[in-house]
């Protein structure tokens, strides 16, 4: 059954306000996947902090008109599914992407980070970026390496001096 006018406008008015409170969103094609996995797909994402939801390319259009035109959504069969980030800007497009590899119906198209359209090339490149925990913890090691290497140092002077006093104690005895 058709949706009314009323219920155009409210899907119209949910999708502009996910947009404006997530930090990323990612276009995907599913046409062809089965509920179970679609369920599956559905609740990884909650469990990360972002959401998929399906809308019309129209009211998508519409939505998306401030931040231009992306041609990627025409590419897309059927209906377009949207998948809101709203904690950690990759992690939809993460997720989404392990799913694509083992579905071949669904298709990633383009998306929005940080209220411009992005290409579908580069929702790939931001689903090959490692996690936030990662990449803290690479900066962490990056801060402590160059700490490390002086303490390693400053030690082994240190043990040099000993070994320096200690030979002059064997030649003396």
């Amino acid at each position: 059954m058709p949706k009314t006018k009323d219920q155009k406008e409210q899907i119209l008015k949910s999708l502009k306000d996910k947009l404006a409170i997530s930090k990323s969103v990612v276009f995907s094609s599913d046409k062809g996947l089965d509920v179970k996995t679609i369920e599956r797909l559905r609740n990884e994402l909650k469990g990360n902090g972002a959401e998929y939801m399906v809308a019309k390319k129209t009211l998508l259009k519409l939505a998306t008109k401030e931040l231009g035109e992306s041609d990627d959504l025409e590419n897309l069969d059927g209906s377009v599914a949207l998948t809101f980030s709203y904690e950690d800007e990759v992690a939809g497009a993460r997720i989404l992407n392990k799913y694509a590899k083992e579905n071949e119906n669904l298709k990633l198209g383009g998306g929005i980070l940080e209220n411009k359209v992005i290409l579908a090339e580069m929702v790939n490149r931001l689903a090959q970026l490692p996690t936030r925990a990662v990449l803290l913890a690479k900066l962490v090691g990056s801060l402590n390496s160059p700490i490390s290497g002086m303490v390693g140092v400053l030690s082994g002077n240190l043990r040099n001096l000993v070994g320096v006093l200690n030979a002059i104690k064997e030649k003396k005895v």
